[in-house]
């Protein structure tokens, strides 16, 4: 999997001294048990009621029904909040060991497995939330608050929400009801939540970008992708299906497309990294 140009190149990010970036999606936690938004598990039935996620993962429904939409995030948090890292997970920290500064992991999953697993928060950017924390659903400031650890999540029933629930999950400041601090599917991309510019400044510093376990609908990845080949950088796309990013890297110079499920790649990978770092090492 790992062939000669891929070894060249990360040859010339460890002398170069060029970041070594992973963007990765909710593929990756699959084998953790966590269902995807996209997938064949992204959906949501409350009493007789149908929701897709695309549908009620939104601000405007927020607006309108925010405790069905509390409902369906409570019960997702109970799914992360028990599940354990995978292999790819403990392989990304491995890497990130390796590599210190040179590394950089820009996450779109909210599950909280990549901190389970070790990697720091300094090189991890998650730019689409962190189930751990909630804020004001009414935006009467931008304060970040911990999950709240009176909500019951183990063995949480999909249709839950209690009036005692509902009472501990308000805003300490204006008393309107708390929202997940994750990107909805109607919201933008900024700095302060999502890391948006950082994450562009990081594509442009980056020598080999991998991109694992994403379809690539959004837009913050997209371009993320798209900076690293405009800066003569390498985009390797591991995905057992075609993406978006298939569609990109299709006839790119520097783009090379594998088809592979995450953990054995990255075993792999990890382990050419280590070999390049001690040749570089013995060398100096």
């Amino acid at each position: 999997m790992i062939n000669e140009r891929i070894i060249e190149r990360i040859e010339y990010c460890l002398r170069k001294d060029k970041r070594i970036s992973f963007l990765v999606g909710a593929g990756i936690s699959a084998e953790s048990g966590i269902p995807t938004f996209r997938g064949k598990d992204g959906y949501w039935i409350s009493g007789s009621k149908n929701y897709k996620a695309q549908e009620i993962g939104t601000k405007r429904f927020f607006n309108i029904a925010s405790h069905e939409v509390l409902k369906f995030y409570l019960y997702r948090k109970s799914i992360t909040q028990f599940a354990e890292p995978n292999k790819s997970h403990l392989m990304l920290k491995e890497i990130e060991d390796i590599l210190d500064d040179k590394f950089a992991l820009i996450s779109q999953n909210v599950d909280s497995l990549h901190k389970k697993a070790g990697n720091s928060e300094e090189k991890t950017f998650l730019i689409h939330g962190d189930h751990d924390f909630m804020r004001c659903g009414d935006e009467c400031s931008s304060e970040l608050y911990p999950f709240p650890k009176d909500i019951e999540l183990k063995n949480r029933k999909k249709d839950q929400l209690t009036e005692e629930e509902i009472k501990i999950l308000k805003c300490p400041k204006c008393g309107e009801d708390l929202r997940p601090h994750v990107l909805w599917f109607d919201e933008y991309y900024n700095e302060k939540f999502f890391k948006k510019d950082t994450v562009l400044r990081i594509s442009k510093e980056t020598g080999i970008l991998f991109i694992l376990g994403t379809s690539g609908e959004t837009t913050l990845p997209q371009v993320i992708a798209k900076n690293v080949l405009a800066k003569s950088g390498m985009v390797v796309e591991i995905n057992i299906a075609d993406s978006y990013f298939s569609e990109l890297l299709k006839n790119k110079k520097n783009g090379i497309i594998i088809r592979s499920e995450s953990s054995p790649f990255l075993t792999e990978l990890k382990k050419e990294i280590e070999k390049q770092v001690v040749t570089l090492y013995n060398k100096s």
